[in-house]
């Protein structure tokens, strides 16, 4: 065990602070350790080879709801396991609609941007069309023209890995984990 750690510690060395790997501070032949040596690497938990197995373990203990493994002489917080399965493009925000067919989640945009005349002229806010949605159109001036305007609306995009965990490591910022 103690070549897979050496050969980590050298392939992610100048990632992660020295202390993590210091024989007095943490054991990185515990499970624990190996797991927070791996998520710290900013090319992934899963770059290396050796990293593979304690992560693979880490999802699938925490997919039957155990705790996150421990490592003694580290300041470390896992948050508990989240789950979200959609994302948005950067410039919409994810939003859920509760309707006729249940809860929907939709793609926002945060800019208001001219729509098509026929989503004002309906009266309604997210007039629904064939070609999707627009939330809160409204004929709005621009300059001597008036036009309809509107935040318009995309389906969500699906996550591969729709699990993760919030990770911090001696309190220096949270990293986001997917699995």
């Amino acid at each position: 065990m103690k070549r897979l750690l050496v050969g980590t510690v050298f392939a992610i060395a100048g990632c992660i602070p020295l202390y993590l790997i210091s024989e007095r501070h943490a054991r990185a032949d515990d499970w624990g350790c190996q797991v927070i040596l791996c998520l710290s690497n900013p090319g992934g938990p899963t770059q290396y080879a050796a990293c593979r197995p304690p992560i693979n373990k880490l999802w699938h203990e925490l997919a039957k709801g155990h705790s996150f493994p421990t490592c003694s002489g580290v300041g470390f917080r896992a948050s508990r396991p989240g789950y979200e399965p959609y994302f948005c493009s950067d410039s919409y925000r994810l939003t859920t609609r509760y309707g006729e067919r249940g809860q929907q989640e939709t793609c926002v945009s945060l800019t208001l941007s001219k729509v098509d005349g026929g989503y004002c002229a309906s009266g309604r806010d997210g007039s629904a069309r064939d070609d999707g949605l627009v939330v809160s159109a409204r004929w709005q001036r621009d300059g001597r023209h008036v036009q309809c305007v509107g935040y318009p609306t995309a389906r969500p995009n699906v996550r591969s890995e729709p699990h993760f965990v919030d990770v911090t490591i001696d309190g220096v910022g949270s990293q986001r984990v997917w699995y």
